[in-house]
């Protein structure tokens, strides 16, 4: 029997070179799934691609329909020029996160997000909070900019593909400064210099599925360990609590270890992992 790929549309092409296409998973000509293939769906530019929806209907599961869909959309991305694939599976599907290790995809990062308590939560004794001036916003933005390119340039994404990612980022989440809709800038203080920053806001988090979101935490190097990233979590749940929202949801970089056990440990749970795969 075999498992092929066929187009339910026209190829869609954007005028910066992205493309997209949605396929049926075909066994012998019958439908058995489908999937949607895409590029410069991140800001990473047209030769990163993304494998989405990949779905295979129950009666035909187990039977490598899946392993082989994905082998065929690889073949399809190099003929569009990708370099590189990425693939998002939710963190309970052990079978999809099996075959994508089995197919050399690695766990590049993950979702994760908390089931928001009714009650805002006390802040630690002793930690003083308060939101960003201008000023700090005009320090701290570049460096956070840069921050962000260097985390997926150490992770193999070319320089230029990184820096353009994180220059987009920030234009499009922060248009007006620290005057942008729905942005929500703080610092950590201790005798009177800042020690930790935190910036949150609103997004959806699945489609349909609002919730407060943590775009970037840091705590300078010489203060971590000291209970300023978990006083800034804390705030960011309860400024999210505040405004009514029931979940709060962030991204972290694999191997961010100590970031992982401290998400963790404030009650986050994994909800997809994502993973990507060089197409050489």
């Amino acid at each position: 029997m075999t498992t092929t790929l066929r187009p339910t549309e026209p190829l869609q092409q954007s005028a910066d070179g992205g493309r997209s296409r949605t396929y049926d998973i075909c066994v012998n000509s019958r439908r058995v799934g489908a999937v949607h293939l895409l590029t410069d769906d991140a800001g990473f530019g047209a030769t990163m691609a993304i494998i989405r929806g990949l779905e295979v209907d129950e009666p035909d599961r187990g039977r490598g329909r899946g392993t082989v869909a994905v082998l065929a959309a690889e073949e399809v991305l190099r003929g569009w020029g990708c370099h590189e694939v990425g693939i998002s599976v939710p963190a309970d599907a052990a079978p999809a996160l099996s075959m994508a290790e089995s197919l050399g995809y690695t766990e590049r990062s993950r979702n994760m997000v908390k089931d928001l308590p009714e009650a805002p939560p006390e802040l630690p004794e002793g930690v003083e909070v308060r939101p960003m001036t201008p000023a700090e916003f005009a320090d701290w933005e570049p460096r956070a900019r840069e921050n962000f390119a260097q985390s997926w340039i150490d992770r193999g994404v070319p320089e230029e593909q990184a820096r353009a990612k994180a220059e987009a980022s920030h234009r499009e989440l922060m248009p007006d400064g620290l005057a942008s809709e729905g942005l929500f800038m703080n610092v950590a203080v201790k005798d009177g210099r800042i020690v930790g920053w935190i910036w949150t806001g609103v997004r959806e988090l699945e489609p349909g599925t609002r919730g407060g979101y943590v775009y970037d935490i840091e705590v300078a190097e010489e203060w971590r360990g000291h209970g300023y990233g978990r006083a800034l979590m804390l705030l960011a749940e309860r400024g999210a609590v505040e405004a009514g929202e029931r979940l709060l949801g962030l991204h972290v970089f694999a191997g961010n270890t100590p970031a992982i056990r401290l998400y963790e440990s404030l009650g986050y749970r994994t909800t997809q992992v994502n993973q990507s795969k060089k197409l050489v």
